[in-house]
């Protein structure tokens, strides 16, 4: 409903809205479980007895509303805003209805949950974990004085993990699919367009269901009318997928995975590009795996083929194990992988034939299990959200006691935990991120816990069920391996909103204690208030330690690294990007700000698909399409994922004759399997070059027009067996390439090891492809057209944002600046360009320039693992010395000096090892 740059405040916005929605219906919860403790002695409740309510209702919703993991997804633009206001939703809908089940058209509540349920499964599949606890509640309610036996308990949770299971294995997954079989049907059977066997299934079940509700409505049958209505419900909700297919049809710039068609929908819906753990039963890490060829339907030439999909890794019985925690997926991780689960292991177990590592015990699987998957990657967030945090700085490894870890505020406690941290670095002991709850919301959930238990035993079921669906059960669910990306507390967001409800419940449980101690005697109003207030004291003190690390006014730096990435190139440019931060700013910018609508971006991570290889084919906003000729067939999903290189002559061939013999459908190789498959015939491979246009198009300046070639050699390496997808499509881009339009890529050339590195240009945010051999690297620039960089960096490309002073510097800002993309490094590399030019005056002032950007990013990052940095900040002071300006080199050594020798200090004395040689060097 917005337009243009508001579009980034709609979206905030939305998750800001939904986040306080989720607040309000978390309020109604608690008051609903408090009514349940707090009884009224006659028919009304005392003022007193009233407050005590409300205040539980108020402290529980404030303490989630400022804990450190709502919080953090109510200020960004994710789908887990709304996906906490669809669980609290669904939950407070359940309690409506269980006040008025007795009264008529009470099962309106129970359609109007399905209805919900199904339009959350297109936001997120966390709200289906609600069934169980809903379950019991139904049946809790329609058996009000009935004492449930032990197997009853378990027939009514098998009950609501069947219908947990027939939504989530059957509904979400078959639904779709069976559209998709319909459509094939009327595709490739009766001649019509893709997707209309689709959308006949879909009018033809609402059709169905419609009668069934019908009927059973006149027959008076009251239970298949509700089961009807309520699946009829979940269709209509689960129905708002064919919007993704409507857009995705119409190929809007920004068509992720491009499900514009039935078949393609059904695997964006399983997350296929995502891959899948093994839950129950699976492989382990080390389990020996053959290939097999998978197969799907794909849209070809306006009918759906049967394909070869990705070969998949298929294990036999000896590889597999119960419960498996400790696996992997065969994939380039697997090494990694290997060597941290050895620490469980200590390399015992069985040997399996052909494995690479023996299967681990269950007591090895299950002390990983408990010590990292719930240790580590639950119970530490879970204390971060209601006791306290040491700071915001990612650590994969389980018990760090550096970084990521839980702090109290209580300093015996730390120190036994963590050790003395009072002389850590700024970066460690300053950190924002250093929250401090001294224990007193997990305090208070205890005390609702006890509470709620003594008092109202099915309540604390139905709330200690829910607190573990949304908890310890995705944790089961999701198997996390080791080496996670980043932080995941969001996903058990959950389950801290349920643990809330408690820290709620635990002023009730104050109130009514101290009401048992008087004897009866009830509260005053001012007592109760006076209760009230100092409870409230726990969700004020989270609000104030969260709020300076939770604040992202006045942050723009991902803008202004999309606008200076777009900018890094000229008109028509291809910019070749490789991961999702280099990516999302500059479709952002594209999109909304309009920036630079005239670049194409490609993400080497999404080369592999065949849809973003597809959308490279069409025009884009401004951008002309790209002169791709390989035919949709040979880059399939799932085919020629990886191409064999096969250069028996060892000579220098043309790209066009390369590429015209994979493209030719009678060349190929034979596999030891004895499958037929394309390849590459040569490692050296000759680009043409269009001299005149690499002059006319600013490719290359006109004087260095002598130093073009006539073409450049890209020599593939001898160690290199095969080319991936994304290396193919750089092969068919360049067979087609005029040098009419400039090609830059982000660091060096990236993930492309196709010989493409010997012929980059430095230019500050990216490198462009020029037709002069050039080695460029993190400390050498190479050859630089040196008036065009000091253009790019003094008057195309921004710094205002990196340089405010506005803004919370969080960890992922260190990340970016000092480690993914070394701010540092791009300033001293344009220094050590001028230099060699003899351009002293250029060198200094972007030395100077880049004090001033970065004056508010530490010198010394060892402390959060970015030495590379440090690398740059001490060659800057080389280069200061070499520029003649030995004042600012010793400024900017002091600095560095002062912040690594507290560092080292720290470090040393904390394993207390060589600290009297360090003592020694630091009074010398």
């Amino acid at each position: 409903f917005s337009e243009g740059e508001a579009a980034a405040v709609a979206v905030n916005a939305m998750s800001a809205i939904c986040s306080a929605l989720t607040i309000l219906f978390l309020y109604l919860a608690i008051v609903w479980f408090a009514k349940r403790l707090i009884r009224p002695k006659d028919e009304e409740y005392t003022a007193s007895q009233a407050l005590a309510i409300v205040g539980s209702g108020l402290v529980g919703a404030l303490i989630y509303c400022f804990s450190d993991t709502f919080w953090f997804s109510a200020v960004e633009g994710e789908v887990y805003a709304m996906s906490s206001l669809f669980t609290a939703l669904v939950f407070w809908a359940m309690t409506r209805w269980y006040d008025v089940a007795d009264e008529p058209h009470a099962d309106r509540w129970i359609v109007l949950i399905a209805f919900l349920m199904g339009v959350s499964i297109g936001v997120h599949l966390l709200n289906l974990l609600c069934i169980p606890a809903l379950v019991f509640m139904f049946y809790y309610c329609k058996n009000e004085d009935k004492r449930f036996g032990f197997w009853e308990l378990v027939k009514i949770f098998l009950i609501g993990v069947a219908i947990l299971a027939i939504i989530l294995y059957i509904i979400v997954p078959l639904f779709p699919k069976a559209a998709a079989y319909v459509d094939l049907f009327f595709v490739n059977g009766l001649g019509l367009p893709y997707n209309s066997g689709a959308a006949f299934f879909l009018v033809a079940v609402l059709a169905l269901c419609f009668w069934g509700i019908i009927a059973t409505h006149k027959k008076q049958k009251v239970f298949w009318n509700t089961v009807l209505l309520c699946f009829t419900s979940i269709i209509i909700g689960f129905s708002l997928f064919t919007i993704d297919i409507i857009r995705s049809s119409a190929k809007t710039p920004t068509n992720e995975y491009q499900p514009d068609n039935a078949f393609t929908l059904v695997r964006y819906l399983s997350r296929e590009q995502y891959g899948s753990s093994p839950l129950l039963y699976g492989q382990y890490y080390g389990a020996p795996w053959e290939l097999k060829q998978s197969k799907y339907w794909a849209p070809l030439d306006g009918k759906y083929k049967y394909v070869d999909g990705p070969v998949q890794a298929k294990y036999n019985a000896d590889a597999k194990m119960l419960f498996p925690r400790m696996w992997s997926d065969g994939g380039g991780d697997s090494k990694r992988f290997e060597e941290f689960y050895n620490f469980y292991t200590k390399g015992k177990g069985r040997k399996v034939r052909n494995a690479h590592a023996p299967k681990p015990t269950m007591g090895a699987n299950l002390a990983y299990f408990f010590d990292y998957q719930l240790n580590w990657m639950y119970w530490r967030y879970f204390m971060w959200n209601f006791v306290g945090r040491q700071n915001d700085i990612h650590s994969p490894t389980p018990g760090d006691i550096f970084y990521g870890n839980w702090e109290s505020g209580i300093k015996f406690i730390d120190d036994f935990r963590l050790g003395n941290q009072e002389n850590a670095p700024a970066l460690l002991k300053d950190n924002k991120a250093k929250n401090h709850y001294f224990f007193l919301p997990l305090l208070l959930g205890i005390l609702g816990l006890c509470f709620q238990f003594i008092r109202d035993k099915r309540g604390s079921w139905l709330t200690f069920l829910m607190f573990f669906m949304t908890g310890i059960a995705i944790v089961i669910y999701l198997n996390q391996p080791p080496f996670q990306v980043r932080e995941r507390d969001y996903a058990y967001a959950g389950s801290f909103y349920f643990f809330s409800i408690w820290c709620g419940l635990g002023l009730a449980a104050v109130y009514q204690w101290i009401e048992d101690a008087r004897k009866g005697r009830s509260l005053s109003l001012p007592l109760t208030a006076a209760l009230t207030i100092v409870c409230l004291g726990v969700p004020t003190l989270m609000a104030a330690q969260n709020w300076d690390d939770h604040d992202r006014s006045g942050r723009k730096t991902a803008a202004e690294i999309g606008y200076n990435y777009l900018n890094s190139t000229g008109p028509q440019g291809i910019l070749i990007t490789h991961g999702d931060n280099d990516t999302f700013p500059l479709w952002y910018d594209q999109e909304v700000e309009g920036v630079r609508p005239d670049v194409r971006v490609v993400n080497t991570s999404l080369l592999g698909t065949d849809w973003h290889i597809d959308q490279m084919k069409w025009a884009c906003n401004d951008s002309k399409p790209l002169p791709l000729q390989v035919d949709k067939k040979q880059y399939l999903y799932g085919t020629n994922e990886y191409i064999y290189i096969i250069d028996n002559r060892n000579t220098v061939m043309s790209i066009s004759d390369v590429m015209t013999l994979f493209r030719h459908p009678q060349v190929k190789v034979a596999t030891s399997s004895g499958r037929r498959v394309d390849y590459i015939a040569s490692r050296k491979i000759a680009v043409p070059v269009n001299k005149e246009n690499c002059l006319k198009y600013g490719i290359v300046a006109p004087e260095y027009a002598s130093q073009i070639p006539d073409s450049i050699v890209l020599e593939i390496s001898p160690d290199k067996d095969y080319l991936d997808k994304p290396e193919l499509f750089m092969l068919d881009l360049l067979s087609g390439y005029q040098w009419d339009r400039p090609i830059n890529m982000l660091n060096y050339g990236g993930e492309l090891n196709i010989g493409i590195k010997d012929y980059l240009e430095f230019q500050g945010y990216s490198y462009k492809l020029i037709p002069i051999k050039n080695r460029p690297s993190s400390l050498n620039p190479g050859f630089v057209q040196t008036d065009e960089l000091y253009r790019l960096m003094t008057e195309v490309y921004k710094w205002d944002a990196l340089a405010s002073d506005d803004y919370f510097i969080d960890y992922q800002n260190y990340y970016t600046f000092l480690g993914v993309m070394p701010v540092r490094g791009m300033f001293s590399n344009c220094a050590e360009a001028f230099m060699k030019d003899g351009m002293n005056d250029r060198a200094l002032e972007m030395l100077d320039k880049c004090q001033e950007v970065m004056h508010r990013y530490p010198l010394c990052a060892i402390p959060i693992g970015f030495s590379g940095n440090d690398y740059m900040v001490v060659r800057m002071v080389e280069q200061y010395y070499k520029l003649g300006e030995p004042a600012k080199a010793q400024a900017l050594a002091n600095g560095m000096g002062e912040e690594l020798l507290d560092a080292a200090k720290f470090y040393l004395e904390y394993y207390d090892y060589a600290k009297s040689d360090f003592e020694l060097c630091a009074n010398y």
